[in-house]
C-alpha cells in the first residue's frame, strides 16, 4: 500500500492530486521552483522539496532532482501529473529504479505512443511524406512527433507555405520536446476532437470509459471540454471505443489513458490523431458522468488492485471550461499580475491559485477548470454559463466572458461546434460590451467609502466628474453625479442604495445591485475596481498631455522571454508591416512578434535570452513616407 505520494508537478493539478490522497490516508509531496515558493500546492502538501531555479529545464523538467526530492522526503510513490514528465518513459524508468512505485503506465508503453509517428505506424496509419505533399493534399498539418499542447504545429493552406511552416515547427518543438522531429498528415476543416478516456489494470482489464469533445481549442489548446461527446450515434461510439481498448492493449498498457481522434463531419470512420500516456486535464468530466475518481483509481491499478469486468454505467452530462489569464481579443496573450479574487459559485473548481496568489510568466496560463454536471446537456451547460457569468475573477485579464459567450452560442448549444469555431467567431465572441452603468455605480461607490456624509449635503453641490477606462477595451467613461439634501444624484438613473460594496440603481422603472470591489483605492487614479463582471482602471480627472508613443515602437505585448530573432532582421533594414521580427516565449506558447509599420528598422531592442516585461521597448521601426497624388 502507498503511504507517502510526491506529485512531480505543480498548480492545479498537484493540488487535485493531493485531494484524493488527502481522502484515501496518504501523505503528500510537492516540488517547487524558486517561482513557486509560496504557491498553494505547495501550501496544501504535507511535505515540499524546493528545486532551485525558476524555468522548467532547471525544474519541474529535472528528473533526477525530482526522484532526489521523493527519496529525501520519505516517498514511496510518484505521481508525474499531466504536462512536464508525465509523458517521459526515461523519467518512469527512474522512479521505479529508485525503489518507488510510478503511478502510470509501463515505460515500453510510454516509448510505443510517446512519437506520434511511431503511435501511428503501430495503429496502421502512415503520415504523409513532406516532400510529396502536392496541392490535392492541402490543407495540411504540421505537428510535432513530440510533446503536445500545441506547440509545434503549423496548419498549411497553400504549398507555397510548407517549408517555412517545417522549419517553425522544428525549430518551437525542439525548444519545446528537445526533439525538432515533425509529421505532416490531413487537416480536416470542420473536424470534431473526440476521445476516449481508458483505465486499464495489470490482470488484463481495459475499460473505455466514454468519450469527450473537445472541439472548441484556441492554438490547438482545448478551452471547453464535454462528456460524453454529443450527436456520435451508437456504432460511431462503440467505433471509437474499440479503437482506444485496442490501442491500450497494443502496448500491454496499465493506468489512466486518453486515446484522441478527428471525427469529420458525417464520418463513420474516425481519424486516430494520438495516444496521450497519462491523465487529462478534462478528466473531470469523466468522473462527473462516471461517478469516479481517476486519481483513485490511478493509484489502486498502480497498487495492483483489479479493476471490475466493466466500468460503471454513465449518467448525465458533464462540461468544463478552462479559465485562462489571457486577453483572447489580443492575439491570446498571457496576462500576469496579481489574482486579488477567484470565486466561480455552484459549480467543481480545480484550481491552482487562491485569492492574493501572484500569476508569473512561467508557467501555463491556466487559473482553473469549472466543471458543471446535470441529468441533460442542456442543463449542464446552462449551469455553467451561468456560473462564470456570476463568478468574481479579479486581477489580470481573463477569458472568462468568452467562456460565457461561446456557452451560448447557437452552434455549441445545438452542439454543432467543430476546431474551427473560434476561427469563425472570435471577433463576435470578443466585441467589448461593458456594462454601460458600472462606471457610475463604482463612481457612487468609491465617493461613499471616502464621505463622512453618505452622500447627503444641506446644499446641492456641484456635479462631481470621475473617469474610468474599461479593461481590456481601453474605452474609457466619464460619469458624473451630485449630493443632494436625499442622497446621491445622476441623470437618467434613480440612486436607490449605495455602500462602499454594492449600489442599487433604477433604470426605466428597474432596480439593479452592482457589486463593487476594488483594489489599491489608495493610489486614488490607476487602481482597479470591479463592477459586477466589468472591470475598470480609475482614471485622472485630466488626461496627461504628456503621454505619447513615438511612432513605430513596438512594445512587449506580454512578459516573456525572447526566444529567437526572425533571420536578417537588424537594425537598418526595410521591413514591411506584418513582417515577423521576432518570436517571445511567455507561459509555454511562443507568440510572434510583426513589425508595425512598413518602414527602416532603426532600432532592435531584443536579443535571445532576454527577459521582458509588459510594455517594454522591443524595437523602432520608422515608417516610410510615401508620396501622394
Amino acid at each position: 500500500m502507498i503511504t507517502c505520494l510526491l506529485v512531480a508537478n505543480r498548480g492545479e493539478i498537484a493540488c487535485r492530486i493531493f485531494r484524493t490522497c488527502r481522502d484515501l490516508g496518504i501523505r503528500t509531496v510537492a516540488v517547487y521552483s524558486d517561482a513557486d515558493a509560496d504557491a498553494l500546492h505547495v501550501r496544501e502538501a504535507d511535505a515540499a522539496v524546493r528545486l532551485p531555479g525558476a524555468a522548467p529545464g532547471e525544474t519541474y523538467l529535472r528528473g533526477d532532482l525530482v526522484v532526489k526530492a521523493a527519496q529525501a522526503a520519505g516517498a514511496d510513490a510518484v505521481h508525474p501529473g499531466y504536462g512536464f514528465l508525465s509523458e517521459n518513459a526515461d523519467f518512469a524508468r527512474a522512479v521505479t529504479d529508485a525503489g518507488l512505485r510510478w503511478i502510470g503506465p509501463p515505460p515500453e508503453a510510454i516509448e510505443a505512443m510517446a512519437s506520434k509517428t511511431r503511435a501511428k505506424e503501430l495503429m496502421g496509419i502512415a503520415p504523409l511524406a513532406a516532400d510529396r505533399v502536392t496541392e490535392d493534399d492541402l490543407p495540411v498539418l504540421v505537428k510535432a512527433a513530440s510533446g503536445g499542447g500545441g506547440r509545434g504545429m503549423r496548419v498549411v493552406r497553400e504549398l507555397s507555405l510548407l517549408r517555412g511552416a517545417l522549419e517553425a515547427a522544428r525549430a518551437e518543438a525542439a525548444s519545446a520536446f528537445g526533439d525538432g522531429e515533425v509529421f505532416v498528415e490531413p487537416y480536416v476543416e470542420g473536424g470534431r476532437h473526440v476521445e476516449v478516456q481508458i483505465l486499464a489494470d495489470a490482470h488484463g482489464t481495459v475499460w473505455p470509459l466514454g468519450t469527450r469533445d473537445c472541439s472548441l481549442q484556441r492554438r490547438h489548446q482545448k478551452v471547453i471540454e464535454e462528456a460524453p461527446a454529443p450527436g456520435l450515434g451508437p456504432e460511431l461510439t462503440s467505433s471509437l471505443h474499440e479503437l482506444a481498448v485496442r490501442a491500450a492493449r497494443a502496448t500491454g498498457y496499465v493506468g489512466a489513458g486518453t486515446v484522441e481522434f478527428l471525427v469529420a463531419d458525417g464520418a463513420q470512420e474516425p481519424l486516430f490523431l494520438e495516444m496521450n500516456t497519462r491523465l487529462q486535464v478534462e478528466h473531470p468530466v469523466t468522473e462527473a458522468v462516471f461517478g469516479v475518481d481517476l486519481v483513485a483509481l490511478q493509484i489502486q491499478v498502480a497498487e495492483g488492485a483489479a479493476l471490475e469486468d466493466g466500468p460503471p454505467t454513465p449518467r448525465g452530462h458533464a462540461v468544463e471550461a478552462r479559465l485562462y489569464a489571457e486577453d483572447p481579443a489580443a492575439g491570446w496573450a498571457p496576462q500576469t499580475g496579481a489574482l486579488h479574487r477567484l470565486a466561480v459559485p455552484g459549480v467543481r473548481l480545480d484550481t491552482g491559485y487562491t485569492d492574493g496568489d501572484t500569476i508569473g510568466v512561467h508557467y501555463d496560463a491556466m487559473l482553473a477548470k469549472a466543471v458543471a454536471y446535470a441529468p441533460t446537456r442542456a442543463e449542464a451547460v446552462r449551469k455553467l454559463a451561468g456560473a462564470l457569468e456570476r463568478a468574481e475573477v479579479h486581477g489580470p485579464v481573463t477569458n472568462r466572458e468568452l467562456l460565457v459567450r461561446s456557452l451560448r452560442h447557437p452552434e455549441f448549444t445545438s452542439a454543432r461546434m467543430d476546431t474551427g469555431f473560434y476561427e469563425r467567431h472570435l471577433a463576435d465572441l470578443t466585441e467589448p460590451a461593458p456594462d454601460p452603468y458600472a462606471p457610475l455605480a463604482a463612481a457612487l461607490a468609491d465617493a461613499h467609502g471616502r464621505s463622512r456624509f453618505g452622500g447627503f449635503r444641506n446644499l446641492p453641490s456641484q456635479p462631481q466628474v470621475k473617469r474610468y477606462r474599461t479593461e481590456p477595451d481601453g474605452t474609457e467613461h466619464e460619469v458624473r453625479y451630485r449630493h443632494t439634501r436625499t442622497g446621491y444624484s445622476a441623470e437618467g438613473v434613480r440612486v436607490v442604495r449605495v455602500a462602499a460594496d454594492a449600489v442599487v440603481l433604477e433604470v426605466g422603472g428597474v432596480q439593479r445591485e452592482f457589486t463593487v470591489r476594488a483594489y489599491g483605492a489608495g493610489d486614488r487614479e490607476g487602481h482597479r475596481v470591479y463592477v459586477g463582471g466589468t472591470a475598470l482602471t480609475a482614471l485622472p480627472r485630466f488626461p496627461d498631455p504628456t503621454a505619447h508613443r513615438e511612432p513605430g515602437s513596438l512594445l512587449a505585448p506580454m512578459p516573456g522571454t525572447v526566444v529567437r530573432v526572425a533571420e536578417g532582421i537588424a537594425e537598418g533594414v526595410a521591413v514591411r508591416a506584418g513582417t515577423p521580427l521576432l518570436w517571445l516565449e511567455a507561459m509555454k506558447m511562443e507568440h510572434r512578434v510583426t513589425a508595425p509599420v512598413s518602414g527602416t528598422l532603426t532600432a532592435l531592442h531584443a536579443a535571445p535570452g532576454r527577459q521582458v516585461e509588459v510594455g517594454a521597448l522591443l524595437a523602432v521601426v520608422q515608417e516610410t513616407q510615401e508620396d501622394t497624388p
